[in-house]
């Protein structure tokens, strides 16, 4: 049986680097055992199978090579502007259902695509001792001033702070004990970043998901809009600031990335809405035989 597969690259900054994603479209005949075959052929990340639906716009089922997950920004901004590439979708606000429900995709004149995320959720804050300890640094080294904390507006991540842009390349995680960890609390993985930054842009992250096959990531969607909201939360962020901001990703592994992002506000400050985007680049296609 033969898939067609988009490959592009989400959240590409200058038309460079970003994360690869592949895009099937039209995928209602798959079934589920399919999609994984296919994700684990195309080998990325993520995989993003494109369906009719009846409650919404569109269906979007996400496959990582080991397994299904309720969403993935990234693949829904590369799936996003693949269909405005085509001409399958244009400037304009669409539904989409998730298993993680139902949600949002906005395309703007020049091409970005947000995709809405769920409302912010903070769970637990975990020891600092034992996350340190599976990024081979010493608990000192973390920010003190903000919690190791798991955040979900979508997947559940596991936010934490690093005291300096230096020490956030330098890193060499143990995989296998973040695997561990992200078993034990029930998370996708560890979203890294620091406020330590050389330009304009908010944080610079990187994103271990080793549980999910995913060992580093170069740019993660949803893990942005969960740092977006904690950053809000724990007052790194103004108002004015938390409208508009930018991420930086991928640095470590020679893939920059840019994420944009934003939150919507009542006249209370609280949050009612998480918007996160960007452009991709570099569409192929080719055929898989699964």
């Amino acid at each position: 049986m033969n898939v067609e597969v988009y490959t592009l690259n989400a959240f590409a900054k200058d038309g460079s680097g970003g994360n690869p994603a592949g895009v099937v479209l039209d995928a209602g005949s798959l079934n589920a055992a399919e999609m994984q075959r296919t994700a684990k052929e195309v080998g990325f990340s993520e995989t993003a199978f494109v369906e009719k639906s009846a409650i919404a716009d569109f269906r979007v089922r996400y496959f990582t090579p080991a397994s299904e997950v309720d969403l993935c920004g990234h693949a829904t901004v590369a799936a996003f502007y693949l269909m405005y590439s085509l001409n399958l979708a244009t400037y304009a606000t669409y539904t989409l259902e998730t298993k993680a429900g139902l949600l949002e995709v906005s395309i703007s004149h020049d091409g970005d695509v947000y995709l809405s995320q769920s409302l912010p959720q903070f769970y637990e804050t975990l020891p600092r001792e034992e996350i340190a300890a599976s990024l081979r640094i010493g608990a000192e080294e973390l920010a003190g001033e903000l919690p190791i904390q798991i955040v979900s507006t979508g997947l559940r991540d596991i936010l934490i702070p690093v005291s300096t842009r230096e020490l956030l390349a330098r890193i060499q995680p143990d995989f296998a004990a973040i695997t561990a960890v992200s078993e034990k609390y029930n998370v996708i993985g560890y979203h890294l970043f620091t406020l330590d930054t050389p330009d304009d842009a908010a944080a610079e992250c990187r994103n271990f998901a080793p549980l999910y096959d995913i060992p580093e990531e170069s740019a993660t969607g949803t893990a942005s809009g969960a740092l977006l909201s904690y950053l809000y939360k724990y007052g790194q962020l103004s108002i004015q600031q938390a409208q508009h901001v930018v991420f930086r990703q991928g640095y470590s592994m020679s893939c920059p990335s840019e994420i944009k992002g934003g939150l919507s506000l009542n006249h209370g400050g609280e949050i009612t809405r998480v918007q996160v985007g960007g452009i991709a680049a570099g569409i192929q296609r080719r055929s898989i035989e699964i």
